[in-house]
């Protein structure tokens, strides 16, 4: 009777809550990388350097951070709700008003604003799920959540490119017209959000008492099973010099850097080895489906051994091994393949990265320090395409700028050996076990 609730509920979760969170997602990423592909074209129009372009596009993550862990204190205040609704109205009237930008001025100020609208989103949709699966399903959850990304970039690699034949249309450039069409989905989802996503299970008509019950059972059993050593008593200062929680933040910066530093500069990588118009498009994406193939092989197999810290490191030498020999055929078509490598650890690392911090927090404690792991994690995506941007207008390629990507997944190999392990006793921390049962 128990497994047969137990598939019952969790099935229902998955098919009610997680294609609405997955096309969120999608539409929020693809807003933050589109300006990739609008750079083709845009840096040109508008007189931006490969410099000033990987600052603008990095500038993001300056908003993204200042503003995360005040957004996500406020969502759990507010409720997942009307907060997830209130981000999505705001990033789709930003993103859409990125057509306006007219030069490096308005470009940087635009990229700023778009991340503080879009604060929030990513921590706010981890820490709501842990309302609703038990911690055993939450790698494999977390790790088809963030099939978001690769997807976003697979469909938005071809479309993209496709909305920029668009230039001189009603007398707007093309990437006018990539900017406006990939905007106003989010601001046409606002209402969606408020009718179908409800706050917590206590909310969700769609549950039976008994499917209901279970649910807050099983939550409660892992809260008493895994005491946190962070919980809502605990003050954000605790919080915030945690030791782990700081080890997190330096992981993650490393991963994110060179996520973002590839995203954000691969179309342009792939036009230096020869490429043009939609082939750019269809070559971009081939990573990104490489990737959803690693994402959730690697989030399974971390659930089934429970094992985040091995397959996080796994994920990791996986980006370095892969960006490393990117930078080191750079030129040849053989590159290629060397960034699916990465990409299979760059999107890998997610699925057993995020239940990390579960080991460490519980409560409003929860709220604060997935977002500061978020926030500070994020400065990687200002750092990867500013340093890429900035190394290939010193040398004229995007070689040295992928080594040192892969030299910072390296050193987030050693954050990982030295600080954090799966028995929650942090290597140097207090001993801590947990498991992160935020419940409403």
């Amino acid at each position: 009777m128990s497994t047969a609730i137990e598939k019952q509920v969790t099935r229902k979760i998955f098919l009610r809550l997680l294609p609405l969170l997955i096309c969120l997602y999608i539409i929020s990423y693809l807003d933050r990388v589109n300006v990739g592909f609008a750079a083709l074209t845009m840096n040109a129009d508008i007189g931006l350097s490969a410099a000033v372009y990987g600052w603008g596009a990095g500038l993001f993550f300056i908003g993204y951070c200042l503003f995360e862990v005040p957004s996500n204190l406020l969502m759990a205040k507010v409720g997942a709700r009307r907060w997830i609704a209130r981000i999505l109205f705001t990033w789709g009237l930003i993103a859409t008003c990125m057509a306006l930008v007219q030069g490096p001025k308005s470009f940087l100020i635009m990229r700023f604003l778009l991340g503080v609208a879009e604060a929030g989103f990513f921590p706010a949709v981890i820490l709501y799920l842990t309302y609703w699966f038990p911690v055993r399903y939450r790698a494999r959850i977390i790790s088809i959540f963030m099939l978001s990304i690769p997807i976003s970039l697979a469909i938005g690699a071809p479309v993209s490119t496709a909305l920029l034949q668009l230039d001189g249309a009603l007398g707007l450039k093309g990437w006018q017209w990539l900017f406006l069409i990939e905007g106003i989905p989010g601001v046409l989802l606002f209402g969606v959000v408020l009718k179908y996503l409800p706050d917590s299970p206590k909310q969700a008509s769609w549950l039976s008492d008994e499917e209901r019950q279970w649910l807050m059972s099983e939550l409660d059993k892992d809260a008493k099973a895994h005491p946190v050593a962070l919980d809502e008593k605990s003050s954000l200062w605790k919080v915030f010099c945690n030791p782990s929680i700081l080890a997190l933040c330096m992981i993650y910066f490393c991963a994110t850097a060179a996520n973002i530093g590839l995203s954000m500069f691969l179309p342009q990588i792939i036009k230096q080895q020869g490429f043009s118009g939609m082939d750019i498009g269809w070559i971009t994406a081939i990573p990104y489906v490489v990737g959803c193939i690693g994402m959730v092989t690697i989030g399974f197999l971390s659930d089934r051994f429970q094992k985040r810290t091995a397959f996080v490191i796994i994920s990791l030498l996986f980006i370095a091994g892969g960006l490393g020999t990117a930078g080191w055929l750079t030129g040849s078509n053989m590159a290629i393949i060397a960034m699916c490598v990465a990409t299979v650890g760059i999107m890998g690392a997610k699925g057993p990265f995020w239940p990390l911090p579960a080991l460490y927090l519980s409560g409003s404690s929860a709220a604060a320090g997935i977002a500061l792991i978020n926030s500070v994690g994020n400065l990687g995506g200002f750092f990867g395409p500013g340093i890429i941007g900035a190394l290939k207008e010193m040398t004229g390629t995007y070689e040295s700028g992928l080594y040192l990507l892969a030299g910072l997944a390296l050193f987030g190999i050693l954050i990982t050996v030295i600080f954090i392990s799966d028995s929650g006793k942090a290597k140097k921390d207090q001993p801590v076990n947990g498991a992160l049962a935020a419940r409403n």
